[in-house]
């Protein structure tokens, strides 16, 4: 069983940077891909980025590509995703997800654990 933590969010203004964290609690991190979604109130779960179990492929989604970078420390078990130039849109619960299949995919069935998330909300 894997247990998933988000940290990091919080209260930002436009053009400002976030780095939120998720840290699993079972060393078996290093076999999945791991993936972060975002979710805004009225919205559909939304794809920003994954990474493979190696972390040598990273994939990201349309709406925030070029403002985030995923990255993982398999040692730590912990996954993050650097959030640059920060727009009100981007206001959402921030969830992180491991994928069973090991990419990292932008489909949410490949993911067979969820944290919590984080709440990031971007003022101007």
């Amino acid at each position: 069983q894997v247990q998933l933590v988000e940290s990091g969010g919080g209260l930002v203004q436009t053009g400002d940077s976030l780095r939120l964290s998720c840290v699993a609690s079972v060393s078996a991190f290093s076999s999945y891909g791991m993936g972060w979604f975002r979710q805004a109130p009225g919205k559909e779960r939304e794809y920003v980025a994954g990474i493979s179990w190696t972390g040598d492929n990273k994939y990201y989604g349309t709406s925030m590509k070029g403002r985030v970078t995923i990255s993982r420390d398999n040692a730590k078990n912990t996954v993050y995703l650097q959030m640059n130039n920060l727009e009100r849109e981007d206001t959402a619960v921030y969830y992180c997800g491991a994928d069973y299949k090991g990419w990292g995919a932008s489909t949410e069935s490949s993911y067979e654990y969820w944290g919590q998330g984080t709440q990031v909300t971007v003022s101007s």
